[in-house]
């Protein structure tokens, strides 16, 4: 007796999505926030690259928040000893970073002459100014309190950044985790070798894959710090930066300096 063919599937009439609503805006430009969003893109020049060249900051901005909140969950999460957590929030971060990355992409193809017509319009603005991304910077350890005078004149954002500078880093969180866990962490470099090297170590596959969400994490870290440094060297050679860096040998210093440099040593002993 020959098989019943499957009943195909009946899909509903498509139906008109609402579009009265009795408001100023919408239900979705009030959620998010979607006409303060546009009102805010605000040109100072001619040249039409510099609209590229403010989306792309923006962008950038609300994914270095994204990827702090991401970040600092998965602290708390590893001062509870909630590693699963902890995992699900670097790895929504390490989404976030994917984006940031690419936001890149935006520049790329902005040459020397677009960027020179509306470069005179930044004054002395620069990304090194972004206390978002300084933020950042906190969190993976890498912790300088001379800049926290970039924010003198500004009390709260002064003091949200000296609680970050002064707070453990997330490096500082997992090291923490570790010695919870069981791990000598007198010498931190010493401390990820034996997770590597010590089978015995209860959760030790667990650890391992902290590890490598935390090289995960430096990865895409040091990718963001070379794309910045090939997009301003595209745009604007070896001139002095904006904000008053040397430009070009500020960059590359940042770009070759390791993230987690404990965890990317212990490659040299496995």
């Amino acid at each position: 007796m020959p098989a019943t063919p499957p009943v195909a599937a009946t899909l509903p009439e498509p139906t008109t999505p609402k579009v009265d609503f009795g408001e100023p805006t919408t239900p979705y430009a009030a959620y998010a926030g979607i006409d303060t969003l546009h009102s805010l893109l605000h040109p100072l020049s001619k040249e039409p690259a510099e609209t590229s060249f403010i989306v792309a900051t923006q962008v950038m901005e609300l994914l270095f928040g994204l990827i702090r909140h991401e970040w600092t969950r998965a602290q708390h999460a590893l001062r509870a000893d909630d590693l699963p957590e902890a995992t699900a929030a670097l790895r929504r971060g390490l989404d976030a970073q994917e984006v940031l990355v690419r936001s890149w992409d935006l520049l790329s193809t902005m040459t020397g002459v677009e960027f020179s017509a509306f470069r005179p319009v930044l004054g002395e603005a620069s990304g090194f100014q972004s206390y978002m991304y300084l933020h950042l910077e906190f969190l993976l350890g890498n912790k300088d309190e001379r800049l926290l005078r970039l924010y003198a004149g500004s009390p709260q954002v002064h003091a949200d950044l000296t609680r970050s500078l002064n707070e453990p880093s997330l490096y500082d969180d997992a090291v923490a985790y570790l010695g919870r866990r069981g791990v000598d962490t007198t010498d931190p470099k010493a401390a990820w070798l034996s997770v590597y090297a010590d089978p015995t170590l209860p959760g030790v596959r667990e650890l391992q894959g902290l590890a490598e969400l935390l090289l995960d994490v430096a990865e895409r870290v040091t990718r963001w710090r070379q794309r910045h440094l090939s997009a301003v060297k595209r745009c604007m050679g070896a001139k002095p930066g904006t904000g008053g860096s040397s430009g070009l040998t500020w960059l590359r210093q940042a770009a070759e300096q390791d993230v987690f440099p404990d965890l990317w040593a212990v490659r040299n002993e496995l």
